[in-house]
């Protein structure tokens, strides 16, 4: 491995690890349109200047307008948007264990459009994250009588679905992304436009003056880091290691949010939180296990 690759690979594992933090301290005294919004137009105005640099800013046509536009509701609006509303009135730490479950869903989606194959195998995987759902709730089920708690855990739900549709969509276009940070700067200044429209018209209250330096320095972390730095870390890393090598930094994610949810935000992570943890994560992990996904080795070119 060259030294940009490891660098790659600890910034996608620890910064998309921090996002689920950065949220919920963005949505501590900003509305949450207003941090999901500002966070993508913040990283389209920062792709600018680089594709102008590169001389690579150009008008993508109307076809290739319309499939950014696409994967920008799915993804961005729909997926990253939804994710920020929810975790007004969920906990970091939750938000990023269910969400861990997005790749059950993308299979489920893939084998009902015949994509993939039901085994034996895949069984067992989706009854171990089925067990991980039963002991995230087993102390906490009156909690879902708090109409707050039960719309977020609703609305954390379509988030998850709008990801698992954006990401089989990607897969069904079959197409070749030469031009990825183009496209991302379309896909980003579309979400932020629109994401802020929502911001104005649905926040119940719009003050700036009660938004702290610390929501404002976590929407600015997210743009940059969470948003611009790890999307081109984790392509770079799609084109130097095997697709499976990468999804395991998936995992890594859901521990490192869970970790900094607790030793930062002071969430309690109760034991069968962590029972439930690793009950999810084994889960999907198997469901989505290729042979050779544990053979470390990079692409020939």
């Amino acid at each position: 491995m060259t030294s940009k690759t490891i660098i790659c690979i600890f910034i996608v594992a620890i910064v998309w690890g921090t996002t689920f933090l950065g949220i919920k301290i963005g949505v501590e005294t900003v509305p949450p349109w207003f941090v999901a919004g500002l966070r993508q137009f913040l990283a389209a105005i920062i792709l600018f200047p680089i594709l102008l640099f590169k001389k690579e800013l150009k008008w993508i046509g109307w076809k290739k307008l319309s499939i950014q536009m696409t994967l920008s509701t799915l993804m961005l609006i729909g997926a990253n948007g939804l994710t920020t509303v929810a975790e007004k009135d969920l906990t970091s730490s939750l938000t990023s264990l269910i969400s861990a479950l997005s790749p059950v869903f993308i299979f489920i989606g893939s084998m009902i459009i015949g994509m993939e194959k039901f085994t034996f195998r895949t069984l067992i995987g989706l009854l171990m994250g089925l067990f991980g759902v039963v002991f995230i709730f087993w102390d906490g089920i009156n909690d879902l009588a708090n109409p707050d708690y039960r719309n977020g855990l609703l609305i954390l739900l379509l988030a998850i679905l709008c990801w698992g549709g954006g990401t089989i969509y990607t897969k069904k276009l079959h197409s070749e992304n030469n031009n990825l940070f183009l496209n991302l700067f379309y896909q980003f200044a579309f979400a932020g436009v629109v994401q802020l429209i929502f911001a104005f018209t649905f926040s119940e209250e719009i003050n700036v003056a009660k938004w702290s330096a610390q929501s404002i320095s976590a929407i600015v972390y997210l743009a940059v880091f969470g948003s611009v730095t790890a999307f081109f870390a984790y392509h770079y890393l799609l084109k130097t290691l095997l697709p499976t090598q990468v999804s395991i930094l998936s995992y890594v994610n859901t521990i490192i949010s869970i970790f900094l949810s607790w030793l930062i935000l002071g969430e309690t992570i109760s034991a069968k939180f962590i029972l439930a943890t690793a009950f999810i994560i084994c889960g999907v992990f198997v469901i989505n296990y290729k042979p050779g996904m544990l053979k470390f080795r990079t692409k020939q070119s």
